[in-house]
């Protein structure tokens, strides 16, 4: 005797909306994020031509000097569509001064903004805040590093890796309301050549509480059990900002 068949039930709508906290009972959402760029650079003699190449490109962007490299110069971009990366800037970057240049390849890092569901302004934080930390002529100093953790947080109960990464962003938050740093993360799952997790960028008025909050979360769950790799790091003092306006 035959049975029916009955067809598979439907799959839920995927959805990978940017999601923040709820306004108004429902939960903001999102479908826009920034991309930032960093690309290292080295054998500048004369920043001049860097500075009025990238004011003439109408790119948003900040050059820093490489506080490693006499002659090292680093360039950080921002789009909300990536494809800005493999059309203007790469124009950019292949012509002109930049090309005279040697790039340092092993120093590129590229990420995105992503929520975790508690931000309360969700556009904000996504879309205004890393362009708002990066581009403030009072905070010239950054650090910019990749991250990976091991696989095995990946399999820690979730309440757990909850609660890690917690305690290692209360140091964060420590330093932000104290007025020492203001921190840019970025995801970077599959579009980091070295398959890193994350980027972070450390921005301040000074260079020493950028190294300090380095030297605290050291001491975190995070970075002393579950961190696989840290670095390269890129320490530069922004010599030109393109402006940013609310």
């Amino acid at each position: 005797m035959s049975h029916p068949t009955h067809p598979p039930a439907a799959a839920e709508p995927l959805n990978i909306d940017e999601v923040g906290a709820p306004r108004g009972g429902a939960p903001q959402r999102a479908q826009t994020r920034l991309y930032l760029l960093l690309q290292v650079f080295s054998g500048c003699r004369d920043t001049g031509p860097l500075v009025d190449a990238l004011k003439n490109s109408g790119l948003e962007s900040v050059l820093y000097l490489d506080a490693h490299d006499p002659s090292g110069v680093g360039v950080l971009f921002f789009a909300e569509d990536p494809g800005l990366f493999t059309a203007d800037v790469r124009r950019l970057l292949a012509t002109g001064p930049f090309a005279e240049l040697t790039q340092r390849h092993d120093m590129t890092m590229m990420g995105r903004t992503y929520s975790i569901g508690r931000e309360v302004d969700l556009l904000d934080w996504l879309l205004k805040k890393p362009r708002r930390a990066a581009r403030n002529a009072q905070w010239p100093w950054a650090v910019w590093y990749p991250m990976r953790r091991k696989a095995t947080f990946e399999h820690l109960p979730r309440e757990e890796q909850g609660q890690i990464m917690l305690d290692h962003a209360r140091i964060g938050m420590r330093f932000g309301d104290a007025g020492f740093v203001q921190d840019i993360r970025l995801a970077c799952h599959g579009i980091d050549r070295n398959d890193n997790d994350f980027v972070l960028g450390l921005i301040g008025k000074e260079l020493f509480p950028l190294s300090r909050i380095v030297q605290e979360m050291r001491k975190t769950q995070q970075t002393a059990l579950h961190m696989e790799s840290l670095g390269p790091f890129f320490v530069g003092r922004a010599l030109w900002q393109s402006p940013f306006s609310e």
